[in-house]
Parts: structure tokens; C-alpha cells; sequence
């Protein structure tokens, strides 16, 4: 593993907007003192043009109560983690998901069938604020076991080259989700930055466990993935102001459709979510 963490150690502390590190710092003092580290990480990740996007965040925090004083929130997010929060500063506007240093270890690793964070971070990401030295070493430490997880849940084909069984990994991850984006995204992730994964082939092909080599049931996966994803959707109507605008907003985005919101569902976001499920999946803008 040497070798990846001293990968993912470089990629985490490469420089971004000072925006983004202002954004984080502030992310991190609305949850003092329980802040350890936090994350920047998805597609506003090569974006030069902040305005208008909806830039995302880990909070990795020392534990739940702590980090909210509000039993219900603690139970919320030891029970389905992550709690996701709207966050705005400076003019951008962020969501941030929160994990507990535990929990981002093991959803990072082979002990979860749940895809949503090791097929995250297998991608690139980047380490704008920690607390402490012991919150960065515990990070990178997370963060190293993902790829590894996402190579050996798609097991290897005989002959298949490195770069195509990323793509296949990554597809089979997307399908586990609900998501808006359009087909083909999960390969367009490996053909953007090919380098990258390249050069991360080698080290986490190499921190496979042998145990792991075989390929996990995506049929199962895939069933617990998207009733997981709908769950998570109903919490975060509590806890996500706007939410159901910014659910529609993606959507338009990555699926070309035209939804609008109307003043009723702004009122009610879980059962917009719920009302708004069933069309979405028949018309194949989310899957």
C-alpha cells in the first residue's frame, strides 16, 4: 500500500482555487471542534468557473454528537451515513456530506457493499483543510483503500487492459445508484484524465488482497443501492435547504430534460422527491 498512499497523498495536496480552501475553513469551523478533515471532490473539481455551480465537500468529523449537539441528526447520520447540508460563502454555493473518521474508513473499504463513497473517491479528490497531522494521515489512509475496493469488486477479465477494467468498474458502480448522468459518463471519468489512472493502475492492481480478487454480486448491489439512494433522498429533505431544486437542477443538467418545480414541492420536498421518482425512472432521466 506504500506506494498508492504516497499517490494519493500527492494527488490530496495538490492546489486549488483559494476560494475552495476559504470554503472548506469556514465548512470546518461550523462544526468545531469536531472538524478533522475536509474534502473537495467531483466534477467542479476541473473547473476554473466557480459561479453557478454547486461545488462538493466531505467533512470528515472526530464523531456525530459532537459534531451537532442534536441527538436526531447524530442518530440520522450514524444510522444512514452521510447527513448532506446546503452551504453558502463568499457567493458559491456548496453541499457537503459528513462522515465520521470511522465510518469514512470502512465506507472507503471491501466491508461495505454500498458503493457511494469508494467509487467517489477512487476518483480524484483533494484534502483543502485538516485539523491536524493525525486527521491528514488518516485521510490519505482512507482514501488509499478505495481503489483497490473498486478494481477488486468488478474483478479482473482475463486479458483486459488496466484502463478498461477502470471503465468497466466505474459502470458497474453507476449502475448501483440512482444517477442523472447521461450513458457513457462512467468511461468519459477514466478518458478525462487517462494519465491519472494510468499511473494509479499499477499500485492499487497491486494492493488487492488476494481475498478480494473476486468479483462481489452486482445484482444485490444494484437493488440495495438505489432503495439506499431513495432513503437517502427522503433524509436529506430534512436537512438540505433546497434540495429539491438542486435535485432538478442536476438533473436538467446531466439528462437534458426540462423539470420544473412548482411552489407545492418547495413546501414539501419528500413527497416532491417521492412524487417525482416514478416519472423520472419511467422517462430514464435518472437509472
Amino acid at each position: 500500500m506504500a506506494a498508492l498512499r504516497d499517490l494519493v497523498a500527492e494527488e490530496l495536496a495538490e492546489q486549488v482555487d483559494p476560494r475552495v480552501r476559504t470554503m472548506a475553513e469556514a465548512i470546518a469551523a461550523k462544526h468545531a471542534p469536531a472538524s478533522r478533515a475536509v474534502l473537495f471532490y467531483g466534477s467542479c473539481l476541473r473547473q476554473k468557473q466557480l459561479e453557478g455551480l454547486m461545488l462538493d465537500f466531505y467533512l470528515i468529523v472526530s464523531d456525530y454528537r459532537t459534531t451537532y449537539g442534536k441527538s436526531w441528526l447524530a442518530a440520522a447520520n450514524r444510522m444512514i451515513p452521510p447527513n448532506v447540508f446546503y452551504f453558502e460563502h463568499d457567493g458559491l454555493v456548496a453541499k457537503y456530506a459528513v462522515l465520521s473518521e470511522p465510518d469514512f474508513y470502512r465506507l472507503n473499504g471491501p466491508e461495505t457493499r454500498n458503493v457511494s463513497v469508494w467509487a467517489r473517491f477512487a476518483q480524484p479528490s483533494r484534502l483543502v483543510w485538516a485539523a491536524d497531522d493525525a486527521s491528514r494521515a488518516a485521510a490519505i489512509a482512507a482514501i488509499s483503500r478505495s481503489a483497490p475496493t473498486l478494481l477488486a469488486s468488478a474483478g479482473r477479465v482475463e486479458g483486459e487492459a488496466p484502463l478498461d477494467w477502470w471503465r468497466r468498474a466505474f459502470s458497474l458502480t453507476y449502475s448501483a445508484e440512482l444517477r442523472a448522468e447521461r450513458k457513457g459518463r462512467s468511461t468519459s471519468v477514466v478518458d478525462a484524465d487517462l494519465e491519472r489512472y494510468q499511473r494509479f493502475s499499477g499500485p492499487a492492481i497491486a494492493a488487492i488482497p488476494a481475498l478480494m480478487a473476486r468479483p462481489s454480486s452486482w445484482a444485490r448491489r444494484r437493488v440495495e443501492g438505489k432503495m439506499l439512494s431513495v432513503v437517502r433522498l427522503a433524509k436529506a429533505s430534512a436537512t438540505f435547504a433546497g434540495g429539491v431544486d438542486y435535485i432538478a437542477w442536476k438533473i436538467n443538467r446531466h439528462a437534458g430534460t426540462e423539470i420544473d418545480i412548482k411552489p407545492w414541492q418547495r413546501r414539501w420536498p419528500l413527497l416532491a422527491a417521492i412524487s417525482l421518482l416514478p416519472r423520472l425512472l419511467r422517462s430514464g432521466a435518472v437509472r
